[in-house]
């Protein structure tokens, strides 16, 4: 199936919010993640959200020059041929991007899939996110707000982080705290400034105590039913029940239990990178251990090209990350539920 058009994606997550389950998004840095997140969703039978951080944007574009727009436009038009293939719709999406490198990443990706829109096309994305957690929440609503209305006109989702996630992404980073927890009133103030869906689309990346990166258990305390006092608490104020479409963040090592009281709390969104990287380079670290004799040209000896050719262990990689997107599809209850 082809990238999911506008109206696929709104359908994705309509289905996602009233089955009670979520879509994994995977972050990828290369064509053979984009790969891997495919393969991981076709073997799952769910469709998913692949998505690209400004850091992975950045390497995508090259060292040489590490442009941003260039580096996440190259891997979405590859995405949309070879999604084709895949019997899974599939979102794409770009991950955190604070204040600082909105000029240099969304905004130019808003405005190139305004003009698509305008040319009678779909646009190259279907969600951006807006990560102004490091902002005052009034600047940061006031950013959003005008996101918001240029996403509305490429028909593109909003995501928006409105409170901290805990740990470091990408260059942002918020200590491990009290403030990682969003209050009824952050999510009252949030839907009187962006409303709620007459605006224009926007999922909600609110904070229960999440951290970006590798944690130890009992380091972080995730209140998933947090979400629910959220949700409440801006339908007894605005009359619409279960208003919020929300993302779970920092969600590499959570437990089962945890990622179930998310769902029937409203998460449609589950960002996976910490764990698919590791599934991605373990079967690399394992192989090149194996093989040492083979990779390296050692004591002046030739090698064996069979085993530092990089597709040899780049199918391994592919397969180590596949099958980790397969669990996360499972512990998400989207297996199984893709759209015909």
């Amino acid at each position: 199936m082809p990238i999911a058009t506008p109206e696929v994606y709104n359908e994705m997550l309509d289905r996602a919010k009233a089955g009670k389950f979520a879509y994994p998004a995977i972050n990828v840095t290369s064509s053979q993640t984009v790969n891997a997140a495919l393969r991981g969703f076709a073997e799952a039978e769910s469709d998913g959200i692949i998505q690209i951080s400004t850091g992975g944007a950045e390497f995508l574009g090259g060292q040489y020059n590490k442009d941003m727009v260039t580096g996440a436009v190259a891997l979405a038009e590859y995405a949309h041929i070879v999604a084709e293939k895949y019997p899974v719709n599939v979102a794409l999406h770009t991950d955190h991007c604070p204040k600082d490198k909105l000029d240099g990443y969304v905004r130019p990706l808003l405005a190139l899939s305004e003009e698509r829109v305008k040319a009678g096309r779909n646009p190259l994305f279907q969600s951006h996110m807006w990560d102004g957690s490091a902002e005052t929440l009034a600047d940061n609503l006031s950013i959003a707000q005008e996101l918001l209305e240029q996403a509305r006109r490429a028909n593109i989702v909003l995501e928006v982080e409105i409170t901290p996630t805990g740990g470091e992404e990408d260059g942002v980073s918020h200590e491990i705290n009290d403030s990682l927890y969003t209050t009824v009133d952050d999510a009252i103030r949030t839907a009187e400034a962006l409303g709620l869906g007459e605006k224009g689309r926007y999922l909600l990346a609110a904070s229960f105590g999440n951290v970006h990166g590798v944690y130890k258990p009992g380091n972080v305390v995730l209140r998933p039913e947090l979400l629910k006092e959220l949700n409440d608490g801006v339908a007894a104020k605005f009359g619409k029940q279960s208003p919020f479409d929300f993302v779970f963040h920092g969600g590499s090592g959570s437990s089962e239990e945890e990622i179930r009281t998310a769902l029937e709390n409203g998460v449609v969104k589950m960002n996976i990178d910490t764990d698919t990287q590791y599934a991605f380079t373990r079967p690399v670290a394992d192989h090149m251990f194996r093989h040492y004799d083979g990779v390296l040209k050692v004591d002046g000896e030739v090698g064996d090209k069979k085993q530092y050719d990089p597709r040899t262990w780049g199918k391994l990689a592919e397969a180590g990350m596949a099958a980790r997107v397969v669990i996360a599809a499972n512990n998400l209850r989207s297996a199984g539920n893709k759209m015909k």
